[in-house]
């Protein structure tokens, strides 16, 4: 038995280097994240954030503070055996609720604290995360999700099919385990470097063993992004995945015409074209620029916004982030829907794919998704205690119990 005796918030801000996180919109970023502390009657406790670009970064702790308070008393089996009812009751709080919904600081706080309740869940179980969920039956897989507002297109019955009908074949994915998860990097390209320095790190990328990286675009200046593009292009090969991700700064009309200006470089998508909230623009981006594809998610809030997109066509991959959303839970929700609708998961890393390399693996075995690859950015590493081990541009499976959010010093 472990029982929750207090939660507490804590504001981390890692500054970063010159040009690191840097994209055409967030262009002086701090990576940061708000920190959610489950103590418990025993020497476990549980680890969770959610990440800010630092700014507000306190708003978010000061949330979790405000609304983690239905966590205590209770004992983790117990609270996890019924998670989604209790994500809905936070996300729901009859005043809070007010500043989202489901959106913002609230939402995020909900990150950290669903984030932390998996850990601490994890640990109890004295298995890794990935572990954990593979373990779980579909039914109380389910019972951790809160299914609301999507039953017109996934029901929890579809979901329990989903994750059924999954298990029967496990045995042919769960080799995944011992090759490791594919990883693509995204440190190669941020806004600010020039193209003599995308040039110079996707050589280092590729001697590194990535075989897919991703390229910041965005300028003003059009011929900035094409030359960069067709630098790195032709540093990589033909046969290498590239991506380019405008970070939302082109209007519709403008993403039109870059994507069309990209097509001799061959990109593997276009990432969050233009504004995530519009998602009709999404719908002709991705109807007007095949066979070039749209990835979208980093900024999608919730569970409802990725259904719509679904439903709309409106992207080819799903970019769902466990620390930008509502935490773990979610994750697995949108999960679910992507996979209903025939779509692969490609997460953000907010959290430097430290939970992420968790959740792609139930992903993939749990759930029958592809196993497609997992972005990388190393520039937090030396702040966890068991920092993702990337090796020739592969993930490999971590074992040590919980979802590896432990930070130093925290």
């Amino acid at each position: 038995m472990t029982t929750i005796r207090a939660v507490k918030s804590v504001d981390c801000v890692y500054p970063l280097a010159p040009g690191e996180g840097a994209d055409a919109v967030h262009t002086q970023p701090d990576y940061a994240y708000a920190v959610c502390l489950i103590e418990t009657d025993t020497p476990l406790r549980g680890v969770g954030f959610a990440f800010t670009l630092g700014g507000g970064n306190q708003l978010v702790c000061a949330a979790i503070d405000a609304l983690a308070n239905i966590l205590i008393g209770k004992e983790i089996e117990e609270l996890m055996a019924s998670y989604g009812a209790i994500s809905y009751a936070i996300a729901n709080h009859h005043q809070y609720r007010w500043l989202g919904p489901h959106k913002g600081v609230v939402h995020l706080a909900l990150a950290a604290i669903t984030n932390a309740c998996f850990d601490l869940w994890a640990k109890q179980r004295g298995v890794p995360l990935w572990k954990l969920l593979l373990d779980l039956s579909p039914a109380a897989l389910v019972a951790t999700l809160d299914m609301s507002h999507l039953h017109d297109v996934l029901s929890p019955t579809d979901a329990l099919t989903i994750l059924t009908t999954a298990q029967t074949s496990r045995a042919q994915r769960i080799d995944v385990l011992d090759r490791g998860y594919p990883g693509y990097d995204t440190s190669v390209g941020w806004f600010h470097y020039n193209e003599a320095q995308v040039r110079e790190n996707a050589k280092r990328s590729r001697q590194a063993g990535f075989g897919a990286v991703k390229l910041k675009v965005g300028a003003r200046d059009p011929l900035y992004d094409l030359r960069r593009a067709a630098a790195v292009r032709e540093e990589l090969g033909p046969s290498a995945t590239l991506m380019l991700d405008a970070n939302q700064q082109w209007s519709l009309e403008q993403a039109l015409s870059m994507c069309a200006q990209f097509s001799d470089i061959n990109p593997f998508w276009i990432e969050e074209p233009t504004h995530p909230d519009d998602i009709v623009a999404h719908q002709r981006i991705a109807r007007e620029i095949a066979p070039l594809r749209v990835a979208a998610g980093e900024h999608l809030p919730n569970a409802i916004v990725f259904k719509n997109y679904l439903q709309m066509n409106a992207c080819h991959y799903v970019q769902a982030d466990c620390v930008r959303i509502g935490g773990v839970s979610e994750f697995l929700t949108i999960s679910l829907l992507a996979r209903h609708f025939g779509l692969p998961i490609a997460p953000h890393v907010g959290d430097m794919g430290q939970v992420h390399q968790h959740l792609v693996l139930f992903n993939h075995i749990g759930m029958g998704h592809e196993r497609l690859f997992l972005e990388y950015i190393p520039h937090l590493r030396h702040h966890f205690v068991n920092p993702a081990i990337v090796c020739d541009g592969v993930y490999h499976t971590p074992q040590e119990a919980g979802s590896s959010s432990d930070l130093i010093g925290i």
